[in-house]
């Protein structure tokens, strides 16, 4: 499929897979949008809605995942595990922020869900972090182009 003949429906698309655990590069398809002509802003908005829904399928999944079986497979002690997400809670929430990194993103994003993180402030949180990710390479496009 032709995710740039979607247009924006394309550039959503391809961020969402983009912020799972799926290997994509959505800025491809955001920046052959981009020189098509279409409004950046409106790219950046849903490139951002998509990411985020994408990162918060990683959460979904991380939430799914029960702590024992983080216990019998990586071989932890309950009592470290209760330790490390009573101090992953109160910061993980705000560290959802960075799940826009390569590579890191979706085990942060995975993460926070695991961890129990509240999804009201990891939602908030991620949505600001790949916004501001987009409104980034939008401008870097407009550099490259003029």
């Amino acid at each position: 499929m032709d995710l740039i003949s979607l247009g924006y429906a394309g550039v959503m698309i391809a961020a969402f897979l983009a912020a799972t655990i799926i290997p994509f590069s959505s800025e491809a398809v955001f920046t052959g949008l981009f020189y098509a002509g279409l409004d950046p802003w409106l790219l950046v908005l849903f490139a951002s809605i998509g990411n985020t829904l994408g990162g918060m399928t990683c959460y979904g999944i991380g939430r799914l995942c029960k702590i024992e079986w983080a216990e019998r497979l990586l071989k932890v002690k309950h009592e470290t595990v209760v330790k490390y997400q009573g101090r992953f809670r109160k910061y993980g929430d705000w560290f959802a922020f960075f799940s826009f990194v390569p590579f890191i993103g979706d085990a942060i994003a995975v993460a926070a869900g695991f961890m129990r993180c509240r999804w009201w402030i990891v939602f908030f949180s991620m949505a600001v972090g790949k916004t501001l990710r987009y409104i980034v390479w939008m401008y870097l496009n407009g550099w490259i182009l003029s």
